[in-house]
């Protein structure tokens, strides 16, 4: 998939799978929904809001509120890449929300995934 792929699909599109990833491993929306406001700064309201309006993924962190800033202190493996060591912001971004929600996933306490 190509970066400019990445860029313009719909985050709407790309939510549910993020769910479903959670809850096969026995977590859930609220868990996936905190990490995204962790990241980004969105509150129910605005994800919410994302959503419906289907913004794609430049767009979403584009108009993000803020990025968390100890997002920085993710790091580690993703789709094959160290998230630390992506050149590309937005790129990088993307990869640090698949990143936390790959940790949910594998069953990581949520306080170390919001880095606390």
């Amino acid at each position: 998939m190509t970066k400019h792929r990445i860029y313009t699909m719909a985050f709407a599109g790309v939510y549910p799978h993020y769910l479903a990833k959670a809850e096969k491993k026995g977590r859930n929306k609220a868990e996936v929904d905190a990490i995204i406001y962790w990241l980004t700064g969105y509150d129910a309201s605005g994800l919410q809001k994302v959503l419906d309006d289907r913004l794609d993924f430049e767009t979403f962190f584009g108009q993000a509120p803020r990025l968390n800033p100890n997002a920085s202190k993710i790091t580690g493996v993703i789709c094959g890449y160290r998230v630390e060591d992506i050149e590309d912001p937005l790129m990088q971004k993307v990869r640090y929300l698949d990143k936390l929600i790959d940790e949910l996933a594998k069953g990581r306490k949520m306080e170390k995934i919001l880095r606390e």
